[in-house]
């Protein structure tokens, strides 16, 4: 519930600063002004509302599988729709070899689960289920639809800045205009960046938020646990290749961020502690009675990225009911 209140604050906390920004530079411009750049913003979401899905799909090379193609992967995603009483999804399968899942979409009835064709090489049966669980998750949550509409602010924000510091819109509109347009424009600036860190804070409280459901829909902390372990291993082996750079733009739908790995190798090997390449529930339960420790350049890491640190993360499964 903690997870569900933080999101609706947050959402509320960004569309306040949009409305907020918009209506003073209305009321300095007039009103009627302020009117239309309500009206632009709204045209500005409502677009990246309908393309975002058609861009995620495009990027992923996602190719829509019948149940014929891949009976076991329709069958448990339909078993886990049934359990979150979820209409069922699309399913597909991405042709980068970069083991990933995401799931995207407008709606629940419009939710589009699919994996990478890697993923499917590394995981077995119960790990691929917990993924899968927290993919179904996000459409059950809704959070793809907020976190699209919520990474366009920014945006807009970035275009008033730009607009009125070099765009020339405004600085006719009185006598001191252009120095009235510089503050403005400085001022958007601060609040492109602040809203940025608070859209990744969405995205990072969106998965913890999903890993939640994936266990609320049956599914055992540790498959999870090790699903992500796995997951880490196999994105590091394409640091600086082209594959990673190509999928770099949608890395917030993904169930990890495969740009981390590299980075995270070293300290989740110390969580398997027979090197096994798995998270036992014995391994998970020692993760609960440990204090976790980030040092300060991963803590400054992390406020700039879609996705918690992955120590942190797993400290978060191992609080969780088996």
């Amino acid at each position: 519930m903690w997870l569900q209140t933080r999101m609706y604050l947050l959402v509320a906390l960004l569309f306040g600063i949009l409305y907020g920004v918009i209506v003073a530079l209305g009321t300095w411009m007039g009103a009627g002004n302020a009117i239309s750049y309500i009206v632009l913003a709204l045209v500005f979401l409502g677009i990246q509302y309908l393309i975002g899905p058609s861009i995620v799909g495009w990027t992923m090379r996602v190719k829509w599988v019948s149940e014929k193609e891949a009976p076991e992967l329709h069958k448990m995603v339909a078993d886990l729709a049934r359990e979150a009483n979820l209409p069922k999804p699309r399913v597909g399968i991405s042709q980068h070899t970069i083991p990933n899942a995401f799931a995207y979409g407008r709606t629940q009835r419009d939710g589009r689960v699919c994996v990478t064709q890697g993923i499917l090489d590394i995981l077995n049966r119960d790990e691929l289920k917990a993924v899968l669980g927290h993919e179904m998750s996000h459409i059950r949550h809704r959070d793809m639809a907020i976190i699209t509409l919520l990474s366009a602010i920014p945006m807009i924000l970035y275009w008033i800045a730009w607009s009125t510091m070099w765009g020339g819109a405004f600085g006719g509109r009185r006598q001191g205009g252009g120095n009235y347009a510089v503050l403005i424009g400085l001022g958007a600036f601060l609040l492109y960046f602040i809203t940025n860190l608070l859209v990744l804070y969405g995205s990072r409280i969106r998965e913890y938020y999903a890993d939640l459901g994936s266990i609320k829909l049956g599914s055992s902390p540790h498959y999870l646990a090790t699903a992500l372990y796995k997951l880490v291993y196999g994105n590091a082996r394409f640091k600086g290749t082209e594959e990673l750079k190509q999928v770099e733009g949608v890395r917030a739908f993904f169930v990890n961020d495969p740009s981390r790995s590299w980075y995270e190798l070293r300290e989740l090997s110390q969580i398997d502690q027979d090197m096994s390449g798995t998270i036992s529930a014995d391994e998970l339960a020692d993760v609960r009675q440990k204090e976790v420790r980030l040092s300060t350049g991963d803590k400054m890491m992390e406020l700039f990225t879609t996705h918690p640190n992955m120590l942190k993360r797993i400290k978060h499964l191992s609080s969780l009911p088996v």
